[in-house]
């Protein structure tokens, strides 16, 4: 199978000028060496591609492949994320993940909670600022969290974005707004456990892969799942894999907020527990991080006994089954 890789390096970004913020959801040659490997165990040919406009321009010359793997997170507009599979559904190729519909609906923050919240899973209350702080100026529910609208990777969310009153509520969203150059959305802070949830599969197949509590050491930022900490995670996070009764709603709520999204091959949820323990949606990550030794979704699966080869082979399988390709045999050994 002729498997072609798509993605953003920061690297490449940071040439260009792009400041560390800027480049914070892209990735760095080790995650696509990881990648390429763990494809090549399964017998895929791997091809590094780079960049959706460098997959545009082999398109437009006539190359195609068997499966497009693309973790391209993309550079502007709420629906980044979708341009390289929008790409692939505009020149007939097959590739793995969710279609552009999830995931601009999914980066959009305050779309997929509606789409969840229709299909009977909780989130907690919300609002949005399109064009400025003036517009919270009837939110009551305090302390409330403040994040940029639709972003990835924490980015935006530092202790500042945990507020108490009114003032502080409108101070954060004017820095989101100002800084990413987007609306701000606030919610209303659940004090109870946070988890992140994997999963894979599609349709009545999909399945959670585990659940990890999110625990903060003492030198992390605190109350809050950062920029910083995730960067920094190896020194300021501890990830517990979770099996109580708490832990598997959180799960189930997952799978269904998965479904509702209509997510494809792996995603990661993001959940947090209010006070009595009710799990509540948070965000979705269809386009999860790949890097075996730093991002959540191949973390998770190793805390639930599954090898970072073993994880890709069931992601590239349940995207061969669902395109119909012959080729899926040759990776069923983990689906």
């Amino acid at each position: 199978m002729r498997v072609a890789l798509i993605y953003d390096l920061r690297d490449d970004y940071r040439a260009l000028g792009f400041s560390e913020d800027e480049v914070a959801e892209f990735d760095s040659v080790e995650t696509i060496d990881h990648l390429a490997r763990a494809l090549e165990t399964l017998g895929c040919e791997t091809i590094r591609v780079g960049r959706g406009q460098q997959l545009a321009a082999q398109f437009v010359a006539g190359e195609r492949y068997d499966l497009v793997f693309s973790i391209a997170e993309g550079v502007k507009g709420r629906a980044r994320e979708a341009q390289v599979p929008a790409l692939c559904e505009l020149f007939d190729q097959p590739y793995l993940f969710s279609d552009p519909l999830t995931l601009a609906a999914s980066l959009d923050k305050a779309v997929a909670k509606r789409l969840v919240l229709d299909a009977g899973v909780p989130t907690p209350a919300f609002a949005v600022a399109e064009q400025g702080a003036a517009e919270l100026d009837g939110w009551d529910a305090f302390p409330a969290f403040v994040k940029p609208l639709a972003e990835g990777t924490g980015k935006g969310c530092e202790a500042a974005s945990l507020v108490h009153n009114i003032q502080e509520l409108q101070a954060a969203a004017t820095r989101v707004i100002e800084r990413y150059r987007q609306p701000a959305l606030v919610e209303r802070y659940l004090e109870g456990r946070e988890f992140t949830i994997g999963l894979v599969g599609n349709g009545a197949d999909a399945r959670v892969l585990g659940v990890c509590e999110i625990l903060l050491k003492a030198n992390a930022e605190a109350n809050v799942y950062s920029l910083q900490n995730k960067e920094l995670c190896e020194e300021l996070v501890t990830y517990v894999r979770a099996d109580d009764a708490e832990a598997r709603l959180a799960g189930a709520r997952a799978l269904a907020a998965y479904q509702a999204l209509q997510c494809r091959d792996a995603a990661r949820i993001d959940i947090r527990c209010d006070g009595n323990g009710q799990p509540c949606f948070i965000e979705a990550n269809p386009l999860a991080g790949l890097n075996p030794g730093h991002s959540d979704l191949p973390m998770l699966a190793a805390a639930a006994g599954m090898a970072y080869p073993d994880l890709i082979a069931g992601i590239v399988a349940a995207a061969a089954r669902r395109s119909g390709l012959g080729e899926a045999a040759a990776v069923e050994r983990a689906a």
